[in-house]
């Protein structure tokens, strides 16, 4: 992105009476502050969209693997488009399949001390600086989401998506748990929390099951279709053949 696109921050900060920040935080808010811009920018075209989270060390072996591959094959049929963290394991096995679905696969990545390589399944990637970023992003360009089995990361983007739509930050949209794994992992946590009383059915019931791919990608469609009547707009689905932007390497 040009210097005529974004200007100087740390100059626009100075104008703004912000240089009294302490040592170095200017120019931290306009690095911040840069990265929100060309990222939006970058990803503005991309809806409707739906993200998938889960683990990067689950190999293609995995069965979440293929679910999660044939999950988001489903939606680019659909006309929805797939976002990811961008790296291996289950991030791989939804852009691989959004690709053969003829959808936009899309990768949002992280610089990492120990760097997380892109999937080789992307037509658009962005590499981030900043988790918090990110997860705005994530949440920015989806109409849906579907977690399956992972780790850390994928839990902190799974509870806070769903805190978002508790504390009504953001639309209720659906968020789909993909797979028997990842109910496993997480209903013996969510009827701990409902018999301590720190969550309500209600907000239990944020979380959907599925039981399949295609029950979860029926629930995203069926909400789709509510969503643009209640908003009197007509539905707006990508192309199941997309022109392929930043991609690194060509399409199968």
């Amino acid at each position: 992105m040009s210097d005529r696109a974004v200007p100087d921050f740390p100059n626009v900060l100075k104008d703004l009476g912000w240089s009294d920040l302490p040592g170095g935080e200017a120019e931290r808010v306009a690095e911040i502050t840069r990265e929100f811009v060309e990222a939006n920018l970058a990803l503005g075209d991309v809806e409707p969209a739906v993200t998938i989270f889960g683990s990067a060390r689950l190999s293609d072996s995995h069965p979440a693997y293929a679910l999660a591959r044939e999950t988001a094959r489903l939606l680019a049929l659909e006309g929805f488009n797939v976002v990811t963290g961008g790296g291996p394991g289950i991030m791989e096995a939804a852009n691989r399949g959004c690709r053969e679905g003829g959808g936009i696969s899309i990768g949002l990545n992280i610089r990492l001390p120990h760097e997380q390589a892109s999937n080789p399944y992307l037509d658009r990637e962005f590499d981030f600086t900043y988790f918090f970023i990110r997860k705005y992003m994530f949440v920015k360009l989806s109409c849906a989401f579907v977690a399956f089995l992972g780790g850390y990361g994928t839990l902190d983007e799974l509870f806070e998506t769903l805190t978002l739509m508790q504390t009504r930050k953001i639309e209720g949209y659906p968020i789909i748990m993909g797979g028997r794994d990842v109910e496993d992992a997480l209903e013996p946590l969510l009827g701990k929390l409902l018999e301590h009383g720190t969550i309500s059915i209600a907000d239990r019931n944020l979380l959907h099951r599925s039981g399949n791919p295609e029950d979860a990608v029926k629930l995203v469609v069926e909400h789709h279709r509510r969503l643009s009547q209640v908003t009197n707009k007509p539905e707006t689905k990508s192309p199941r053949v997309h022109e392929s932007l930043h991609s690194r390497v060509p399409k199968p």
